[in-house]
């Protein structure tokens, strides 16, 4: 049933025109349109940067909280309750809104972005504005717009992880003194502010032995509990504790347990009330998935973003034997590949909030884009410590990427462990879910003996299968004749057309392993290396339609282009050799790659000339460090970086040119380079403090109370 859940949540988007094997790229261009309004670009502009200057990183992860005052902050100006509707008192901002608010923050401090994202993504917010009851809805909303209620939602438990649904927290119908209730044992854990919340959402699986329930039935059920009495619970929850902290690597969000031992709770608290009982994996499946394709990556944008405009500047402004580090081959492929996994990032996510915004909800989408990008955020922050060295492994102020660096596998864990994602959950419900036969199959068998359809929908399937055969072998002998020249868009749409129907026929070729494939996990793991990379392929696409004035975006295309294109043929060839079936495996190789591979990984010189694109004041580094907070402190890293660049680009033209006509600079030219020096000296440094943690680290107890002569006595005697 849960399964069914999940097949049946949400809608199908461009995630459909990747089985057909025939997607159009022209079709993204002319349908999807990622834009904010003017309300959230001021919210952006406003009390997004008010909020970003008061957060003191460094503090925050010493106190393991945020001040007071920043509390206030949030919650006073709805930074919690951007996504609830204009009619609640919330700020009804769209997806691409709330994503660019979360973005901007995540950039500054993992804590506040957390205490933000979670009510507007994974909180009982949306599960109340699209289910519960008008009471709930009234109640509730403005009290979580205006930030007086805080919430949090209980659904990890000690057994379930990424397998929600197969929690042990039990619930029984009851009625006692005349109220129809449950009796409910739960233990949760892992729940982002439990803490700090006033208000639960729980959920628990529900049994009806006595059958008591009048609507609804058994099952997966929701529930909304306060900490406090209020007016929908004048007794609050007698045995609901909440309340003892985890602490997910020092990043200092609230995060703790959600416990209670046969807690009664009143039918009134079932999100929707009593005919909601039952339906909550079916909720949860509709709202929560949502969010889950745009606040983690949101937060992994930002970790990219930062380390474009960060880790790009210092590695301009560092110098090792006399020359800019951002100079050096092997600074530069590292460089480069952040320039690409940042342009591959926000591309997906600006697709991805441009479909929402036209009322989709593609589950499927939204599990590539967490995997995708919380996997980018990773390799970023990898690339980007490597290039800064020791200034990024010395904590401080100054540090400016050890934080992002550490936080990642958190963003990699939660809303499903991105191994179990991709194994099982990309391809699995993507087949399911967006294959344009296989759902109507499916459902034809379920209607026991209506054999008409049943061989209706064969046909359709055994007929896409063969046109994609078909489309595979006319595209791979198309695309032999097709220049790259200077059409770098043309040309990959090309490739990825030709991929596109490779990966359909080979889909439909995987549904000889029957229902094997769910549990062939290194084989559906590739598969969803194909179908993710499809979209963010068509996405880094289709973003460059919407971008193709910024100068220098071909050259980041490229090489973001031949990742993918590398990437998806590297797949189906594992696909291929490894197909459990024989036969299958040689047909789809003959099918999809007869000559062998094709696809490789970029030029050194193209490499050199995009890790120069975010070194440089370019339009590139503009366009893909858009977005990152730079505070107004001019003692703050990035502050300090922001405008050193220009300064040592400017600089060391001098310096060059001096060498080169062997003269002294002019009084000018000194003045630019004394500045830059002087800027360059602040920004090498690194922190250093007297003690750590209030621990004298010179203590009485650090002096030998032993001598060698000593020693050497006591070891003689021992011998004799």
């Amino acid at each position: 049933e849960t399964e069914a859940a999940a097949l049946n949540s949400g809608t199908v988007a461009f995630d459909a025109d990747l089985f057909t094997g025939d997607p159009k790229l022209k079709d993204l261009v002319d349908k999807y349109e990622a834009k904010i309004s003017a309300e959230e670009q001021s919210f952006l502009d406003n009390e997004t940067e008010v909020l970003c200057e008061m957060l003191n990183n460094h503090q925050i992860e010493i106190d393991q909280n945020m001040p007071p005052e920043v509390w206030r902050y949030i919650r006073e100006n709805k930074f919690m309750g951007m996504v609830i509707p204009k009619k609640f008192g919330g700020l009804g901002f769209s997806a691409h809104g709330h994503a660019l608010v979360v973005e901007k923050i995540a950039g500054r401090n993992g804590a506040a972005a957390v205490s933000v994202m979670v009510p507007n993504s994974l909180g009982p917010g949306e599960l109340l504005y699209h289910y519960g009851t008008p009471e709930q809805q009234d109640f509730y909303l403005p009290r979580l717009a205006h930030g007086i209620d805080i919430p949090c939602f209980g659904l990890t438990s000690a057994s379930s992880g990424s397998d929600a649904a197969s929690m042990r927290d039990q619930g029984t119908v009851v009625m006692e003194d005349g109220v129809l209730g449950m009796r409910v044992t739960f233990s949760k854990r892992y729940i982002t502010l439990a803490p700090v919340a006033t208000v639960v959402g729980l959920a628990f699986k529900l049994s009806d032995p006595n059958k008591l329930l009048t609507t609804g039935k058994e099952g997966i059920t929701v529930a909304l509990l306060p900490t406090e009495p209020n007016i929908t619970l004048p007794q609050g929850v007698p045995g609901l504790r909440t309340g003892p902290r985890h602490n997910p690597l020092g990043v200092g969000f609230m995060n703790g347990t959600v416990q209670g031992d046969s807690v009664f709770i009143p039918m009134a608290a079932v999100i929707g009330g009593e005919e909601r009982c039952g339906f909550g994996w079916n909720m949860l499946m509709e709202c929560l998935g949502e969010g889950r394709g745009i606040s983690l990556p949101a937060m992994s944008v930002a970790t990219a973003r930062l380390c474009c405009l960060a880790v790009g500047g210092y590695a301009r402004v560092r110098k090792q034997f006399k020359v800019p580090i951002a100079e050096m081959e092997g600074v530069q492929e590292k460089l480069a590949n952040i320039a690409m996994m940042t342009y591959q990032s926000v591309a997906g996510q600006a697709l991805f909030d441009a479909v929402l915004a036209t009322g989709e909800k593609p589950p499927v989408l939204s599990a590539i884009m967490k995997h995708e990008c919380t996997e980018i955020g990773r390799k970023c922050a990898n690339e980007g410590m490597d290039i800064i060295g020791g200034a990024g492994i010395s904590r401080g102020p100054a540090n400016f990427l050890a934080s992002a660096y550490v936080a990642m596998p958190i963003a990699i864990t939660v809303e499903g462990a991105n191994a179990l994602t991709r194994s099982l959950i990309i391809f699995g419900q993507g087949l399911n879910r967006s294959h344009p036969h296989l759902l109507q199959l499916i459902q034809s068998i379920q209607d026991g003996n209506n054999m008409p359809e049943f061989n209706k929908q064969l046909t359709n399937l055994l007929g896409h299968a063969f046109t994609n055969l078909g489309r595979s072998v006319a595209r791979g002998l198309a695309v032999q004749v097709v220049p790259k020249g200077n059409d770098i868009s043309g040309y990959y749409e090309a490739q990825l057309g030709r991929l596109a129907s490779n990966f359909a026929f080979c889909s439909d070729v995987g549904l000889t392993m029957g229902g094997g494939i769910k549990t062939a996990e290194f084989i559906s793991g590739r598969y969803a290396d194909v179908l993710s990379n499809l979209y963010m392929g068509y996405a880094c696409l289709w973003y460059y339609q919407k971008h193709k004035h910024v100068k220098g975006l071909d050259k980041v295309l490229d090489l973001a282009m031949a990742d993918h294109c590398h990437k998806i043929q590297e797949a189906l060839m594992g696909i291929s050799s490894n197909f459990p079936i024989p036969l299958m495996g040689p047909v789809m190789r003959a099918a999809t790659f007869p000559r062998g591979r094709e696809y490789h990984k970029s030029s050194d010189k193209l490499t050199r000339q995009v890790s120069q694109l975010i070194t440089t004041p370019t339009e590139v580094r503009a366009l893909l460090t858009q977005n990152v907070f730079v505070s107004k402190d001019q003692n703050d890293r990035v502050n300090q970086i922001s405008r050193a660049i220009s300064l040592a680009c400017e600089a060391d033209g001098y310096l060059a040119a001096c060498r080169k006509q062997k003269r002294q600079p002019t009084a000018e030219e000194a003045k630019v380079i004394g500045e830059a020096e002087e800027l360059r000296e602040k920004i090498i440094q690194v922190d250093a403090f007297d003690t750590l943690n209030g621990q004298n680290h010179k203590g009485e107890w650090m002096k030998a109370t032993w001598t060698v002569d000593k020693i050497e006595a006591e070891s003689q005697s021992a011998t004799h």
